[in-house]
């Protein structure tokens, strides 16, 4: 009767209303969640170039960098904006994420219509894709902007092809124009997020299904309009890799063949599906197993093969299920683990794209059945409307878990089995909350599970440094550099650790070799020059001391050390330079004020060495080797007991 009273465009109005409403209630809460600390940090919280806003200098690091192994430059820049915003404030940047997600699934919605002309179906579609659990993880954290931008643009390419399709029909100028747009779209979700890259293969879908483009004699004619969007695709794919491989993230052959991929991807697809249908046990990682049972694998495949092969078989019939299905799979290829990056098996953000190819199977095939079946109609708008309402229940529980990095990581290890990753990011949380005593064990949980992990072995072996056990520090750091030995600030720490546990030679050669991976980490330059002090190598010392001046020219304790190692390397003259310095940053430094006035007494500057001895007194008048030297200059001198 209501919907009776409404023109289309009104109906379309209210629906698209009703859909950013209750999605902004929905995930409203994010707005006072905190940052986590899986990512946040590099993308925002410990990354300078975000944090300054958007500055020229920060455009051409977008543009340049390769952080976070990924090349996103529309990412990095829209973090800008927001720091520009809203600083630090995590409640913005989680606004943001928000904001698009809502345009997104209006888009979905507004595009889906166009296409198809089915109001409720699209309407539908729209609604799981905005409130489906599975897609917390894109929209509550922070860090996976790439995921809800290049998802924004993602849409606004499938819309402008649309339009070139239709306009094509009819020979229209404006064809060119969309396809222009098309492709710019496209280009700027590759620079969101690169796992766009399936687009061309989803436009091919849709010339067979609903845009009814496919038949035999324009079928090389579709592939070669799609030419300018495969080779953007090739860029992409190419400039991704090669930086996700030279960071590190993509993992060798030797750690991970080429059968255990394969085995792990198939089994990922079915997992996949099975939490479309019930959203169970989410979690930001889903640990890789060490292996997958044989009759689990081969059973996966034979589902994905069979219905694959059914829904192939009713593509005359019903042209949505391919269409659907081998939009799910396609889009997934990108991240489903054959090229192996990152430790994880899946990820539930990976289907904030590829789960709108089963949404439309889902409705659609629905939509049929009820055509068949028309006395069940009320029956499966029950059912929709539970399903409905069980995704917003679900969605608002799983929400709950991204308040913090704690409660987020407790309930990752609650749901999963193994999950060293998880362990190690708790303790973190801890330790950056105050609680250490509960750090320490989840470090140790993390390498019981997993040896090989070089990030918990390196925690491990600052939680027990830090604690001052020494010598239990040394294996993790140990094993912490064996796993990753081009970072220098692990082999710093193990060079800290064996320095404090007596072991000066074999520290000599962590922090030299520190020192070769990062020229400019003084904490290295320090602790070897400390080391040379101690063996009485003075004269080799002075080179590292230099080293941090000229780093650090207004640290006034670096000047000191310098100093003082001039001094006893008898370069009085060199060593007043350094303690002048340091005097002009700190003036009231008295022990300055002291060495001053000794390498000023050993070039026979007693006036001055005077001074600079009664300056000493004066700020600490209980002085006694001051006051001796003093003396005997004045003992000697009787002239410069009455100069002031």
């Amino acid at each position: 009767m209501f919907t009776a009273k409404l023109t289309k465009n009104q109906l379309v109005a209210l629906i698209c209303l009703t859909l950013a409403v209750v999605t902004a209630a929905l995930y409203g809460p994010i707005t006072h969640h905190d940052f986590i600390n899986f990512d946040d940090d590099d993308y925002i919280t410990s990354n300078s170039h975000v944090q300054a806003g958007l500055t020229g200098a920060g455009v051409i690091w977008a543009f340049q960098t390769g952080a976070a192994a990924n090349w996103h430059p529309l990412t990095w820049l829209s973090h800008m904006l927001d720091c520009q915003l809203y600083g630090l404030s995590p409640g913005g940047h989680h606004s943001t994420n928000l904001i698009f997600h809502i345009v997104n699934t209006l888009l979905l919605f507004l595009w889906l219509r166009q296409i198809t002309g089915a109001l409720w179906r699209s309407a539908f579609v729209a609604a799981l894709f905005a409130w489906h659990p599975l897609h917390v993880e894109s929209v509550a954290w922070a860090a996976e902007r790439k995921d809800v931008l290049s998802t924004f643009f993602w849409m606004l390419s499938l819309i402008a092809y649309t339009r070139y399709a239709r306009e094509s029909k009819v020979q229209s100028p404006k064809s060119k124009v969309f396809y222009g747009w098309s492709l710019l779209a496209f280009a700027c979700g590759l620079m969101s997020k690169p796992m766009v890259v399936t687009l061309p293969f989803v436009l091919l879908l849709l010339d067979f299904w609903p845009l009814e483009r496919f038949s035999r004699p324009t079928i090389p004619r579709l592939l070669l309009e799609k030419l300018p969007f495969f080779a953007l695709a090739a860029a992409g794919s190419t400039v991704t890799y090669l930086i996700q491989k030279s960071s590190g993230a993509v993992w060798s052959a030797g750690a991970l063949p080429f059968h255990a991929r394969v085995a792990n991807a198939l089994l990922a697809y079915v997992r996949y599906l099975s939490k479309t249908f019930w959203p169970a046990d989410l979690a930001i990682i889903y640990p890789y197993p060490k292996h997958w049972p044989i009759m689990a694998v081969m059973g996966a495949a034979l589902l994905l093969a069979i219905w694959s092969g059914l829904f192939l078989w009713h593509a005359r019939q019903n042209p949505y299920l391919p269409a659907g299905w081998f939009w799910f799979l396609g889009t997934l290829i990108p991240a489903i683990g054959l090229v192996q990056v990152g430790s994880q098996s899946m990820a539930d953000r990976y289907t904030y794209l590829s789960g709108i190819g089963l949404f439309i199977l889902i409705v659609w095939g629905l939509n049929d059945f009820l055509i068949i079946h028309p006395q069940r109609r009320k029956l499966a708008m029950l059912i929709g409307g539970l399903t409905l309402a069980g995704c917003l229940v679900c969605t608002r529980i799983q929400l709950n878990h991204w308040q913090n990095s704690i409660k987020l990581l407790r309930h990752t290890i609650e749901v999963t089995t193994g999950n060293y990753v998880a362990c190690n990011f708790l303790g973190r949380a801890l330790d950056e909350a105050g609680k250490n005593d509960e750090s320490l064990p989840c470090y140790e949980e993390s390498v019981r599970i997993e040896s090989r992990y070089p990030q918990a072995q390196y925690n491990l072996g600052m939680a027990w440094l830090n604690r001052g056990w020494t010598k239990k520090a040394c294996d993790p750091l140990a094993a912490a550099v064996r796993l990753v030995p081009g970072d220098a600030g692990a082999r710093y720490y193990f060079g800290l650790a064996l320095m404090d546990d007596g072991r000066l030679d074999d520290a000599m050669v962590q922090f030299n070799e520190a020192l070769r991976l990062n020229p400019n980490l003084a904490e290295a330059q320090g602790k070897l020059a400390m080391i040379l002090i101690k063996q009485g190598k003075t004269a080799e010392a002075i080179p590292h001391f230099a080293a941090i001046v000229r780093l650090f020219p207004n640290d006034a304790e670096a000047r000191f050390n310098l100093g003082l190692a001039l001094l006893e390397n008898h370069q009085p003259a060199d060593a007043a330079v350094q303690f002048s310095e340091e005097l002009r940053l700190t003036p009231d430094a008295t022990k300055a004020h002291y060495r001053l006035a000794q390498a000023l007494q050993q070039q026979n500057q007693l006036t001055d060495a005077v001074r600079h001895y009664r300056e000493a007194l004066r700020l600490t008048p209980e002085f006694p080797e001051a006051k001796n030297a003093l003396d005997q200059i004045l003992s000697s001198r009787p002239n410069l007991k009455a100069e002031p």
